[in-house]
């Protein structure tokens, strides 16, 4: 937990997805900014995994928002990949990626930014919402016969056998084939481009009282599984913790093991939640 004196309190919480290697997701928690990112594993091990690129890419990110407060987010993005792919000879295609979600509180205002699947949600004191997703990578799978394929396997009890990490193999070369192209989907990766191809808002802090951001370990929870709502997820992390929202995870995935119910990649996803209370929330809320 860090405290300070522009954010009353940021709470994270990290889990691994399984308990024999660690999490590849990062958080980057500045006095000013919050910064979420996933590592996406590379299919060979010769390679930097994602964890270690999460990880630079983290630190590229945070030390251009130290170093330039007031840039614009795409441009930190830009900067930051492309200054990685550089130093790492990193080549497109062939490099470790990971999806990032960028909020930095400024003048009033909170500045956000997306790239991948690790979405952005404030709340507002009177319990609307504003929400900040990259979606493009969902659409293109989604589209693909391999997606309902693996998707009634499981649902038929096959499970998490070799023919369903086949299924996802296909997956993973189609999305390989579209990764930072026009018409595709962008992530952070070995191209500089992606960072323009990000996804970026300006909203007013005026009113935010919580402001959450999450790898897709914890969205699954609330667009999938349909366990948890955004409010919840942050009510629950303001009394409790963020820890408390992935053990919630955690006990639903445990009774459903085989994904019978809620088909899924694996048995439980790495997951990363960065909660930062702007301000307290309207009394007549949760």
């Amino acid at each position: 937990m860090s405290t300070t004196s522009t954010v009353p309190v940021v709470r994270t919480g990290e889990r691994a997805g399984q308990d024999n290697r660690p999490t590849e997701d990062r958080i980057v928690v500045l006095d000013h900014a919050l910064v979420v990112l996933d590592g996406v594993s590379t299919v060979t091990d010769e390679q930097p995994r994602g964890g270690w690129y999460a990880s630079a890419l983290g630190e590229r990110i945070a030390n251009l928002l130290t170093r330039t407060p007031r840039s614009d987010l795409r441009e930190v993005l830009t900067a930051a990949i492309g200054g990685l792919a550089r130093d790492h000879h990193l080549i497109p295609g062939r490099s470790p990626a990971a999806t990032v979600a960028i909020a930095r509180l400024a003048d009033h205002q909170i500045d956000v930014a997306v790239l991948g699947d690790s979405p952005i949600t404030a709340i507002h004191r009177d319990g609307t919402l504003l929400q900040l997703r990259d979606d493009r990578l969902a659409h293109l799978v989604d589209a693909q016969p391999q997606a309902a394929l693996y998707r009634s396997r499981l649902r038929a009890g096959h499970g998490f056998d070799q023919q369903h990490r086949e299924i996802l193999r296909e997956l993973r070369d189609f999305q390989n084939t579209q990764v930072n192209r026009p018409g595709g989907y962008w992530i952070a990766e070995a191209d500089p481009d992606a960072g323009q191809n990000a996804f970026a808002a300006t909203w007013p802090a005026e009113g935010l009282t919580d402001l959450l951001l999450a790898t897709d370990g914890i969205t699954e929870a609330v667009d999938a599984y349909r366990l948890l709502t955004w409010p919840e997820v942050a009510a629950l992390s303001r009394t409790v913790g963020p820890d408390a929202v992935i053990d919630t995870i955690r006990d639903f995935e445990a009774q459903d093991p085989d994904a019978r119910h809620h088909p899924r990649y694996k048995p439980s996803d790495d997951a990363a939640l960065a909660h930062w209370l702007l301000a307290a929330p309207h009394p007549d809320r949760p």
